[in-house]
């Protein structure tokens, strides 16, 4: 999926590379710290907002029984959970943060992931799910100097359609984006610290990963047969542009070394079906292919519906969303309903 924290299959595939890093942080700091922090950036609100922050306290209890720390006081945790400052952390607090167990302490921290947020070597542990192919703004130069968009008709950098500058515009947002990020947690991370992240990127080992997901390609085709149906605007489609980049598992790699204050401890490439947490709670429902079509749409109408309807109206989504059933239906039977993800590992120089 291009966007959102609720990708509940997603985390699960990442879990070896979060266990490892957490536990190899242990094995290094227990013995010399009373007090572990960490941030989860573009934490979101969803019902799985906390499921790393959990796998990372059974990871660090796990680790401490097995390095026999049971006669020295477990360290206390601190955990900083970071989104844009419109998220609802009360709502979150609230619902979840009660239910955390031992000397673990919570505490919301607004603000744009991409620059400084903490002080200066304060933060051992960094982990985002998801977070990360979501620039900081729409990319410039999808305009040209007469004011006719460059990418017309389409909605994301990723359609075949999509002329070559529209996809270095985004590229070098990315860039811009991702550099400045790695520079910020670079002072605020501990020499020896970790860093987990996964995102969307693109391959061209599976057609249907080219480019990253093709889920904003599907939304952007139902766009434009409501478009051609006069239930859109034209200019409303063509001047929408999705802030998302899905970048190449080899591209970051340079990215990450050319800035040079992480080595790459692990970099995971791992295809995730749409549809791959269906069954979750739902093991004694039989879904054919069109529940399955409807089901990935309603998910992605949930992460997306918003930032649509500001551009599109309210009135439409419902249409938008059906004609999305349809469309994700025909590419799970196609085998095309793959979201390319990068699990990255990396450990502060």
């Amino acid at each position: 999926m291009e966007m959102g924290g609720d990708g509940e299959y997603s985390y699960y595939k990442n879990r070896p590379v979060l266990e490892e890093a957490v536990a190899q942080l242990c094995r290094e700091r227990l013995s010399e710290e009373d007090c572990l922090r960490m941030a989860e950036m573009g934490c979101a609100s969803g019902a799985n907002t906390l499921l790393p922050l959990w796998e990372i306290i059974e990871t660090i209890d796990s680790t401490c029984r097995a390095l026999n720390h049971h006669q020295k006081a477990p360290p206390a945790l601190q955990f900083f959970l970071n989104d844009l400052p419109r998220n609802d952390f009360n709502a979150l607090e609230k619902e979840k943060l009660g239910k955390l167990i031992g000397p673990c302490f919570v505490a919301a921290m607004p603000g744009n992931f991409h620059g400084r947020l903490f002080p200066d070597n304060s933060l051992h542990f960094v982990h985002s799910s998801y977070s990360l192919h979501l620039l900081s703004k729409v990319p410039a130069g999808l305009v040209s100097e007469s004011g006719v968009p460059l990418n017309k008709g389409n909605i994301c950098w990723g359609n075949p359609s999509s002329p070559s500058s529209v996809h270095k515009a985004y590229r070098d947002q990315f860039e811009k984006d991702f550099t400045y990020f790695l520079r910020s947690r670079s002072s605020e991370v501990i020499s020896g610290g970790r860093m987990v992240l996964t995102f969307p990127g693109s391959s061209d080992h599976h057609p249907a990963c080219k480019y990253g997901s093709k889920i904003w390609i599907a939304i952007g085709d139902c766009l434009k047969e409501m478009v051609d149906e006069r239930k859109i605007e034209e200019l409303k489609l063509d001047s929408f542009n999705i802030p998302s980049y899905s970048p190449s598992a080899q591209y970051v790699r340079q990215l990450i070394q050319r800035e040079g204050s992480f080595d790459i401890a692990r970099l995971e490439e791992i295809d995730i079906m749409w549809d791959a947490n269906i069954e979750d709670g739902n093991q004694d429902l039989v879904f054919d292919k069109w529940a399955r079509g409807k089901y990935v749409s309603t998910f992605i109408r949930a992460i997306t519906e918003s930032i649509l309807a500001s551009q599109f109206g309210s009135a439409v989504m419902d249409d938008l969303f059906n004609r999305l059933s349809l469309k994700c239906t025909n590419y799970l039977e196609e085998g095309m309903a793959l979201c390319h993800t990068l699990v990255i590992s990396m450990i502060m120089k």
